[in-house]
C-alpha cells in the first residue's frame, strides 16, 4: 500500500488516486481506511477544506426538486439521494412549517410506526 501511496502522489492524477482508493478497499481494514480519512482530513489547513473534501465524498443531493405527479414518491427519491444532514435539516423545516394539527397528526403516525415495529 505504501508503494501505491507513493505512485499516487508522484502521478498526482484521478485515475491513480481512483486505483489507490479501489487498493485499499481490498487491502486494508475499515478502521485502516477510515484512519487514513482521518489522518487526510486532519492534515488539511482549515475546518472548510475538509469540509469541501468530505461534501465532494458525500455528494450531498441538494435542494429537493419540484415535485411531478407523485410528491411522496419524489421525496423518498430525494431522501435516498440526501446526507443524514440534509434529511435532518429538511425533515425539521418541514415540520415545523405544518400547521398545528397536521403536527399532531404526525406524531401520531410516527408513534403508530414505532408500536408496530
Amino acid at each position: 500500500m505504501s508503494r501505491v501511496l507513493g505512485y499516487c502522489l508522484t502521478t498526482g492524477d484521478f485515475e491513480g488516486w481512483t486505483a489507490f482508493a479501489a487498493l485499499a478497499m481490498a487491502r486494508l481494514t475499515v478502521e485502516e481506511r477510515a484512519a487514513l480519512a482521518w489522518a487526510a482530513l486532519q492534515s488539511l489547513d482549515t475546518p472548510e477544506q475538509a469540509e469541501l473534501v468530505t461534501e465532494a465524498v458525500l455528494t450531498p443531493a441538494g435542494d429537493p426538486l419540484p415535485t411531478f405527479l407523485n410528491p411522496m414518491q419524489d421525496a423518498r427519491w430525494w431522501a435516498e439521494m440526501a446526507t443524514n444532514t440534509e434529511r435532518k435539516a429538511y425533515a425539521l423545516a418541514a415540520y415545523e412549517a405544518l400547521p398545528f394539527a397536521d403536527q399532531m397528526a404526525f406524531r401520531r403516525h410516527i408513534t403508530e410506526i414505532e408500536i408496530a415495529a
